[in-house]
């Protein structure tokens, strides 16, 4: 009915202003292992703000893994640099990470490169920055189903409590002392009460959910939205709630989901096009222009050579047509069918 359309619609534009963050992911290197450089993260800054069919206010935000240069030890990582004069073109904003799995010594570079970046940069650098993730999937590839699954060493909660500690100290006499400073891991060891004092120690908590990689149960492109929400609200249950910080909650941000558009089959779960679209629709547009920060994966494979499997929305020609619609009707002013919202 159109009525329902018309509150729907005027729901998503009401939701849209509490969430700050909607973006992409953008990983240090190529699939070839050379690193990216200034150059490389503008062009995809640039196209992630100017995708055709974008929902909600666009694509403005980057999540990024490390603040370091990929093969160097302590310099400041491209994205960076680059990141400034995009910012100003096209208001991109920051999550930034600190690589954890690689112990002690490499979080202490990260932190120097932090720090370095602070001072280089000033205001036109931290008033991008919305966060700070401390490690990504940690413990997920120190628990039983990443070693099965043969992953890189991780770290537990003990190590990150840690880190994220001295993170704080790092930043605590800077114009980041007030970002909000979390952890990104899968959704299933957010769900871990062996986990909670990590829980603790955050400001946020970011949750990576793919139903692609749930092998163990039917995980159909027809069962990704409800195995998505199956996630979300487990991970909601283990950290307290939506975010409501004055009852103690800490907020959940989704920083990594999506669907391979290539690939091999993983039980039920068939990569190709029309799968990633349906995922885009029922998953994505669900979470875009409402009030959850979120980060997809990916804009764009990491390049050189298409990866195994692939979750790229844009192909090898870094363009601004994805390989499928991506517009979201009812969300940030698109409507459905062409149709307005009459006061009647």
């Amino acid at each position: 009915m159109r009525g329902t359309h018309c509150l729907a619609a005027l729901a998503a534009a009401f939701s849209s202003a509490t969430a700050q963050y909607q973006g992409f992911n953008y990983g240090a290197f190529f699939t070839d292992n050379s690193p990216k450089m200034q150059s490389d993260f503008e062009a995809k800054f640039k196209t992630a703000q100017n995708l055709e069919g974008a929902p909600g206010k666009g694509f403005t935000s980057a999540r990024l893994y490390t603040t370091l240069q990929w093969g160097t030890a302590s310099d400041i990582i491209s994205a960076i640099p680059a990141a400034i004069p995009a910012a100003i073109t096209t208001n991109t904003t920051l999550l930034l990470g600190i690589w954890c799995s690689a112990g002690h010594a490499i979080v202490s570079h990260e932190l120097t490169a932090l720090r370095s970046a602070i001072t280089t940069y000033g205001s036109n650098f931290t008033d991008l920055v919305g966060g700070i993730s401390v490690g990504s999937e940690d413990l997920y590839r120190s628990s039983p189903t990443g070693i099965a699954n043969h992953e890189n060493t991780g770290a537990n909660t003990t190590a990150l409590v840690t880190y994220i500690a001295r993170a704080r100290d790092a930043v605590k006499d800077t114009a980041l002392s007030q970002v909000p400073i979390g952890h990104v891991d899968t959704w299933s060891e957010w769900a871990d009460p062996k986990n909670r004092a990590l829980v603790d120690a955050v400001d946020f908590v970011g949750m990576d959910a793919y139903s692609y990689w749930q092998s163990m149960v039917p995980n159909g492109v027809d069962r990704s939205k409800a195995l998505f929400d199956d996630a979300l609200n487990r991970t909601r249950m283990a950290v307290g709630g939506k975010g409501d910080r004055g009852r103690g909650n800490k907020p959940v941000w989704v920083t990594e989901t999506g669907f391979p558009v290539s690939g091999k089959t993983s039980n039920e779960a068939v990569p190709g096009v029309e799968g990633a679209r349906r995922f885009w629709r029922e998953v994505g547009c669900g979470l875009f222009g409402g009030e959850v920060n979120v980060w997809w994966y990916t804009l764009r494979d990491a390049g050189k050579r298409t990866p195994e499997p692939s979750f790229g929305i844009v192909g090898e020609e870094l363009g601004t047509r994805p390989l499928f619609d991506i517009s979201c009707p009812g969300v940030g002013g698109d409507e459905e069918d062409g149709e307005g919202c009459d006061p009647e």
